[in-house]
């Protein structure tokens, strides 16, 4: 690769990181608020079972180094985080980070395999739909589409439990995460299910289709198709990869929010099963772990996407 076009996407990733740096001490500081000004004590879950007076929480905070001042607490954890030290929980008194990265690696697998399951299913009809218009056979694809979009996760989930797991039997052990070398069999349903229920294939094929229309309209396909030329390999930069990265940066808050619910109803061990149980104990440092790796990952789908449309049009580092 020449230097020329290796420049133009370091600019964009030396801005996009620095973006990215302020969006993290944002995201920070207001998840830090939102969390100091809630109702509640965390200190009064390591007090169950006793008397939570508040001479004991003061106790607690004298042990385990923690402020009283709101600014105080704040400083202490961004000057910790920054020396990769996120604190511990306070029910488990594990390091967050780890437990974090270790959830948040299921996560990952969950939300990239939902992806993978989106665009194999959207791309070939919107992609046939583009070239040949509505058919009969991509006419019923695409309503199917719109109508499993609009179904909620949650319910879709407890049916594709109940139909795979309970009456044919295929997946037995379909809640919780299973070990061994059968790990991806007893992934796929949660994977499948927000695959097709994250709402984002009705919107792939719509934008898509639209968007690839609209390249097939262009002067310079018609010249390449009255060539002989590869169609499909012309339109493929700004009819396929720019309008897909588009989508599927816009789209990862939402398959995050979806997996939560997801991660609830397969019993999954990810990310949003961990914070829903973090908020129930109101342990704090997790849940502003959970926070700032789920801002990193949306930030991570938005630097993919800047990277791409900078590598298929350079000049695009200068805007």
């Amino acid at each position: 690769m020449k230097l020329t076009s290796i420049r133009p996407i370091a600019l964009v990733l030396a801005r996009e990181l620095f973006i990215t740096g302020l969006l993290l001490l944002g995201v920070s500081f207001v998840v830090f608020i939102i969390l100091y000004l809630s109702p509640g004590d965390p200190f009064s879950v390591l007090l169950e079972g006793q008397m939570p007076t508040e001479s004991a929480r003061e106790g607690i905070r004298e042990a385990m180094g923690v402020q009283k001042a709101w600014y105080g607490q704040y400083l202490s954890w961004l000057v910790n985080m920054l020396q990769g030290d996120f604190g511990n929980s306070i029910r488990t008194g594990l390091p967050v980070l780890g437990e974090v990265l270790r959830v948040g690696l299921n996560t990952l697998v969950l939300t990239l395999g939902s992806l993978i399951v989106t665009l194999v299913i959207a791309v070939p009809i919107a992609l046939h739909s583009a070239r040949h218009g509505m058919t009969r056979l991509t006419w019923p694809f695409t309503i199917g589409s719109y109508i499993i979009s609009a179904l909620p996760v949650f319910w879709l989930g407890y049916i594709v439990i109940y139909f795979f797991t309970h009456k044919l039997g295929l997946f037995p052990m379909a809640f919780g995460f299973a070990t061994g070398g059968k790990k991806w069999l007893y992934a796929l349903l949660p994977v499948i299910v927000l695959g097709i229920g994250n709402g984002t294939i009705s919107e792939v094929i719509r934008s898509l289709r639209e968007e690839m229309a609209r390249v097939l309209d262009e002067d310079y396909i018609r010249t390449a198709r009255a060539k002989g030329a590869s169609v499909m390999a012309h339109a493929f930069k700004e009819g396929l990869l720019i309008p897909v990265t588009e989508i599927v940066a816009a789209k990862i808050p939402f398959i995050l929010g979806g997996a939560v619910i997801v991660e609830q109803v397969f019993n999954w061990p990810g990310m949003g099963r961990m914070a829903w149980q973090a908020a129930q104990d109101r342990d704090f440092p997790v849940i502003m772990g959970i926070a700032i790796l789920a801002a990193v990952f949306v930030r991570l789908g938005s630097l993919f996407q800047s990277v791409v449309y900078v590598a298929v049009n350079p000049r695009a580092s200068k805007e």
